[in-house]
Order: C-alpha cells, then sequence, then structure tokens
C-alpha cells in the first residue's frame, strides 16, 4: 500500500481505469488544489497522462487522467538451468519484446550477465529507447540468491555464481537499480499477478532440470531466513532412498523425478530422451513407459507436497516448468498422492492445476520485481519532492531511486560503446 503523497493517486491509477480529478477528490477525501499538486509531478514524469475527456453530461467535459504503462521500461530475465530469457515490459509487465536462448548456467556468471546485457542493448536499438528508459532491472536464476545484496548463495547447479555480485556486473553497463532473486519466486509472483490476483496462501512449483517452488504466504512471497525457503527438490522422498543426487546427498526428489532423472530412466529401457522436452515429446505421442514415468514422477513430488500441504495450508497450488507440458499426467500423479494422504481439512478447499502464464511466468514476474521496487510508494514521494524542488529536471530520476551504490572491480568485458556498436 502507499503512504499518501503522489504515490496515493499513482497507486488509484494504476488499475489502468481513466479517472477525473473529481473522482480522485472523490476517492481519496482530498481537495482539488492538493489533487492538482499531487499529479503535477505525476505527469512530468510521464507517468501519469491525460486520456480523452469523458462524456460529457453538459457543459465542458472532464478531463480524464489514467496511468501511462509506456511511459518506462522495465528490463527482466528469467535464467534457467540450461535456458535464458531477456524481455522488455511497459510498467505494467506486459512483454513488449522478448529473447529466448539455450544458455548453460554452468558457463558461469561473466558468459550468463554478458548475454543478458548484449541482448538488452539489441533490444533497445531495435526498440529505439534510450537504455535511460529503464527504471529497474528484475533477474531470477535457478538457485539460492540473497535478495539484499543479489549475491548466488551456495547454489548447487551452478559453478563459479557463489558469492558473485550480480547487480554490480549489470551495473557496469546499465546504471539502474539491479534485483536478484530465485527464479521459482519470480515464477510465483508472474503467475499470481496475471492469473491468480486473489489468492493469498499459494505455492507455484517448477518442474524442470530441478524442482522449486516459490511460496506466498498471506499474500506474501516467503523468501526465508537465507533465501533458500521453497528449496523442495533436496527433501528426501521414499522412493529416492540410496539415488545420488547432484548436491551431494542422496533421496533427494530431484534425483528421481526432475527432468534428467526421468530422461534417465527412459534411456535405460531403449527410448531416445536426452531433455525434459524429449521426455514431453515421448508423452505427448502415447508412448506408455513415459506416460508411466512422468505419473510416478508426480506421485513423488506429491509425496513432498503432502508435508508442504500440512505445513502451509496454501488453497492453490500451480505447477510449471517444462515437465508441466506433459499435460494431465504429471498433475493427476501429484493429486493422486496429495489429495490420499493430506487430512480432509486442509485438501477441502485446495486446488492444484498447471501454470497459465507458462514460461512468460519468470519474465513476467522479474519484471513486476523491478516495477514494484521503482514504483515502491516512498520512492515515488521522494522523486516527486525533488522534482518539486527543481532537481531531477532530466526525468532520469525513477533510476536513481534507491539505486545502492557497488563497488567491485573493472569489468574484463565490453565497453558501452562496443555493445552499441555490436548492434548497428
Amino acid at each position: 500500500m502507499d503512504n499518501g503523497g503522489p504515490s496515493e493517486l499513482l497507486h488509484i491509477l494504476r488499475d489502468g481505469r481513466p479517472r477525473t480529478r473529481a473522482d480522485l477528490a472523490g476517492i481519496t477525501g482530498l481537495g482539488r488544489g492538493a489533487i492538482s499538486s499531487r499529479l503535477e509531478p505525476l505527469v512530468r514524469l510521464g507517468l501519469v497522462a491525460p486520456v480523452s475527456g469523458a462524456p460529457s453530461t453538459g457543459g465542458r467535459p472532464s478531463a480524464r487522467l489514467a496511468f501511462n504503462p509506456g511511459a518506462k521500461l522495465a528490463a527482466a530475465a528469467d535464467v534457467g538451468a540450461t535456458h535464458a530469457t531477456l524481455a522488455l515490459t511497459d510498467l505494467s509487465g506486459t512483454v513488449l519484446t522478448e529473447t529466448t536462448e539455450r544458455l548453460e548456467i554452468s558457463s558461469g556468471p561473466e558468459a550468463v550477465l554478458d548475454w543478458l546485457t548484449m541482448t538488452l542493448t539489441g533490444h533497445l536499438k531495435a526498440m529505439k529507447r534510450p537504455a535511460t528508459d529503464i527504471i529497474a532491472f528484475g533477474i531470477g536464476l535457478p538457485g539460492p540468491v540473497e535478495h539484499s545484496t543479489g549475491k548466488p548463495i551456495s547454489p548447487p547447479i551452478m559453478p563459479g555464481w557463489d558469492g558473485f555480485d550480480v547487480p554490480a556486473y549489470i551495473q557496469q553497463i546499465f546504471d539502474v537499480p539491479v534485483l536478484v532473486d530465485n527464479d521459482v519466486n519470480l515464477m510465483a509472483l508472474g503467475e499470481r499477478a496475471t492469473r491468480w490476483p486473489a489468492e493469498d496462501n499459494m505455492i507455484f512449483l517448477k518442474v524442470a532440470t530441478g524442482i522449486g517452488s516459490g511460496v506466498v504466504s498471506g499474500g506474501v512471497l516467503q523468501r526465508g531466513a537465507a533465501g533458500v525457503a521453497g528449496d523442495v527438490g533436496h527433501i528426501a522422498v521414499s522412493r529416492g532412498a540410496g539415488i545420488l543426487c547432484r548436491c551431494g546427498k542422496s533421496g533427494c526428489l530431484e534425483g528421481i523425478a526432475g527432468a534428467p532423472a526421468i530422461a534417465a530412466q527412459l534411456r535405460e529401457i531403449g527410448l531416445q530422451a536426452i531433455t525434459g522436452n524429449d521426455v514431453v515429446a515421448l508423452v505427448r505421442s502415447g508412448d506408455l513407459a513415459a506416460i508411466q514415468a512422468v505419473r510416478q514422477a508426480g506421485r513423488d513430488i506429491g509425496e513432498m507436497l503432502n508435508m508442504c500441504v500440512s505445513l502451509i495450508n496454501p488453497s492453490l497450488i500451480v505447477v510449471g516448468g517444462s515437465l508441466a507440458q506433459s499435460g494431465e499426467h504429471l498433475i493427476a500423479g501429484i493429486r493422486e498422492t496429495v489429495y490420499a494422504r493430506s487430512t480432509p481439512l486442509a485438501t477441502q478447499h485446495l486446488n492444484i492445476t498447471q501454470s497459465e502464464t507458462g514460461p512468460e511466468a519468470g519474465v513476467v514476474g522479474a519484471s513486476i520485481l523491478a516495477i514494484e521496487y521503482a514504483l515502491a510508494p516512498h520512492r515515488v514521494n521522494h522523486l516527486a519532492a525533488r522534482l518539486n524542488s527543481g532537481e531531477d529536471e532530466d526525468n532520469h530520476g525513477l533510476q536513481k531511486m534507491g539505486h545502492a551504490a557497488h563497488t567491485s572491480q573493472p569489468r574484463q568485458g565490453m565497453t558501452p560503446e562496443q555493445l552499441q556498436d555490436a548492434f548497428p
């Protein structure tokens, strides 16, 4: 929620409905003069803009104003174990342009982050938008992240990333706030915002190369004390006993129900399956062995989720990730175990369903993380105050609000000029 000032009006207008000054006065209880003074910096920033007049009831039509999502851009990246997606969105989180490429997270932070900055530069060039139009950059990574610093913490599948200062590296090319979080947390934000805005207690489960979850409880994303809340792929399950996981332990859910594990099981019986996409293709082709393997993976996942249902009591579990594209087979296995083992009270109103946002959930969530940071009430109000005092006349202030300083070694990579030249 907002804390008064111009941010209160921006919060109201962000629902997309045009309103007159009289409408805003009626909602807030403020006088017309106060409304005008609070709107003025929002209009100067371009966050609020006039739209066509309201229907006339006799006399001069009232001018209406609305949130202007095209005023600025948010950069968003969803980096998985074997892929990366980079997008630019408007301030409503609508994806304007997007690129996805196969990219191994094990290539190391410099290679992955250089791809992000080069691809972002290319998109800006194609859209003919300056880098100063970006208000913040949200990035999802497939491992535990210390959200306050943006540094990955002992990520099991990300060699070379532990403690790496992701924001500082990006900011040597793009001088904007950089927000980094676990990729599944951002998928949870994206799915909730676009499909389930009224759900305050939900779990988003990603089943792909790895298995992880984003937990929303009481309407708030839960990150935990060290940023590892939702790291469910390494919970031990009964069928995993004695099976070694890539994290170095044995018995982990991921070791028997992750995409590589299922693909390995299918190869043992002579099927051609290397990736999760291969598994999905076999399921869609009607291969009974693949269907049974995915269904069993669902049961194993359901064993883990049974514990989560008892502990968190969600009303919604959304399943996404590459293996979720196998249709109802994975979901059916999950439901079979959860509904059988959980108490009737816990499952009475529990909905277990496939992601409706699909592959877009990660970048949408990353853009939401960036937008909500940049448009936080205290930042908007502080920026408005600076505008009213004559500062930030260049209209770039949205980038600078709350921009944490970082110290780092000079970057061994492309200069901004070289990046620009790479995309003529």
